[in-house]
């Protein structure tokens, strides 16, 4: 097939310079073909394709070849297939009967992948970011796609409603969803889901609290992150002293500055 796409080509562009006035001369001397490929090229009776394409030529083995194939397919060495043809006439070799069962294996394989039903491929990754994106936000993945493995994997869908009705639950100033969100999720004999809801049992004060109040802990959560990547800067070259003075004069700075 890539040899006669390449002719093609080949063809298309001799005909091509044909057609802009160049002789057959300098068309050969420009592609590097003798002057009778050029012209069997600018024939429109000529073929592409090779007659010697596909055509296997018999040889010794061919009267023998489906025998070879059984007599492998039930388990017997090569040279005990061998011992047994001999005897019916074959005069060829031992090597030329694996010769023939690895091209017969490579053969089968690929007729195998060509009768296969064509499939596509979804990233793991699309489907993930589908927890916290929008359907339209991700250009790794088609409404197509994304219905079609829902249809093969119909648990996705509920998994995608059940984080999206979380979500839903924390904005909401409703806490008594929460306890509704829990009994729903907890029908699905899903490990990783159900340490999650454990989590928000073992706190769930805390999270009603977060969900009744827009109060929150991140201005606390950022100066400690400051802290931390002002030590980390300078870790193992000052005391804590210099610590304290960075720190303070950070603020400083933010406030004269801002």
């Amino acid at each position: 097939q890539l040899a006669i796409k390449q002719k093609e080509q080949e063809i298309k562009e001799a005909r091509e310079m044909a057609l802009a006035g160049y002789p057959i001369e300098q068309i050969a001397s420009q592609m590097h073909r003798a002057h009778k490929t050029i012209q069997n090229y600018l024939n429109p009776d000529f073929s592409v394709t090779n007659g010697h394409y596909n055509v296997r030529i018999p040889g010794k083995l061919a009267p023998y070849e489906n025998e070879v194939i059984k007599l492998r397919s039930q388990g017997l060495t090569y040279p005990q297939i061998h011992d047994i043809i001999c005897k019916k006439g074959y005069t060829g070799s031992v090597a030329s009967l694996r010769m023939f069962m690895q091209k017969e294996r490579t053969r089968m394989h690929e007729q195998n992948e060509t009768e296969k039903p064509h499939s596509e491929y979804v990233q793991r990754k699309s489907l993930c970011q589908l927890v916290y994106k929008k359907l339209e936000d991700i250009g790794t993945i088609t409404v197509k796609q994304y219905q079609e493995v829902l249809k093969k994997y119909p648990l996705l869908s509920e998994l995608y409603t059940l984080t999206k009705d979380f979500c839903n639950v924390i904005f909401s100033k409703k806490p008594t969803k929460l306890d509704e969100w829990i009994n729903a999720a907890q029908k699905y004999d899903i490990p990783e889901l159900q340490t999650f809801i454990n989590g928000i049992k073992k706190d769930i004060t805390a999270v009603k609290n977060g969900i009744i109040y827009s109060y929150n802990n991140g201005l606390a959560e950022g100066s400690v992150n400051k802290i931390k990547v002002i030590k980390r800067v300078m870790y193992g070259r000052n005391s804590f002293e210099l610590l304290k003075a960075k720190v303070l004069f950070g603020e400083l700075f933010h406030v004269k500055f801002n």
